[in-house]
C-alpha cells in the first residue's frame, strides 16, 4: 500500500549550497537523505513530495553548515500481508519467479505459482503439467502478499502467492473464459 508520511527532521545545508534558493537546497538534501531508504515502519521511501514548513536555521560551531528544522511529506510503499497486487514477471528461476511490484521485487515460490505440478524449462518458463498454464518473463500477473520480512533491511523479502482464485497470469483468466 502507498502512504504519505509527514516527517519532522533537521536538515543540513552545506556552505556550497548557500547561494541556492533555501527551499530548493532543502528539498535536494531531503531527497538525498530519504530517497531509496528502507524502514520497517515506513517501508520503501519513494519521494519527498512537499516541503511543508522550514524553521529558523542554526549554525553548529566547527561545521559551517546550517541545520534547518523542517516538516515535509514523504511517499512510501509499505507492503502488507494479504495485499493484492498487479505486477509483472521480471525473472524466472528453477525455484520460482520474481515479480516486479514497483519499488521492489517479490518472490513467488514454484509451489505457489499455480495449483498444479509445475516444471521449469531451460527457456526460463514455468508450465503446469495438467493445466498447461505457462508463466514467462514479462507476463502480467495478479499476486497476493503472504510474507514480509525486514530481517535484513538492505534486502527485505516479500513472499507472494498466485494459487488462489483470480490470481496468476492475467492470460490464464482469459483462457478460462474461452
Amino acid at each position: 500500500m502507498f502512504y504519505k508520511f509527514t516527517i519532522k527532521d533537521h536538515i543540513r545545508v552545506s556552505p556550497e549550497q548557500f547561494e541556492m534558493d533555501k527551499k530548493t537546497a532543502l528539498l535536494q538534501k531531503i531527497k538525498e537523505k530519504f530517497d531509496g531508504m528502507i524502514s520497517k515502519d515506513m517501508g520503501f521511501i519513494i519521494d519527498c513530495t512537499k516541503l511543508i514548513d522550514v524553521g529558523q536555521g542554526r549554525i553548529i560551531t566547527g561545521d559551517g553548515a546550517i541545520y534547518h528544522p523542517c516538516t515535509f511529506e514523504l511517499v512510501s510503499y509499505l507492503p502488507e500481508n494479504n495485499e493484492l497486487l498487479h505486477c509483472q514477471v521480471r525473472e524466472i528461476t528453477d525455484f520460482g519467479a520474481f515479480l516486479n511490484l514497483g519499488p521492489i521485487d517479490g518472490m513467488v515460490h514454484l509451489t505457489q505459482t499455480m495449483d498444479d505440478f509445475v516444471s521449469f524449462s531451460k527457456d526460463k518458463v514455468l508450465q503446469g503439467k495438467e493445466s498447461k498454464n505457462v508463466l514467462k518473463i514479462a507476463d502480467k500477473c495478479r499476486a497476493k502478499i503472504i510474507a514480509v520480512s525486514y530481517k535484513d533491511l538492505s534486502h527485505p523479502k516479500i513472499g507472494l502467492t498466485m494459487r488462489q482464485k483470480n490470481l496468476g497470469n492475467v492470460e490464464w483468466k482469459e483462457k478460462v473464459k474461452k
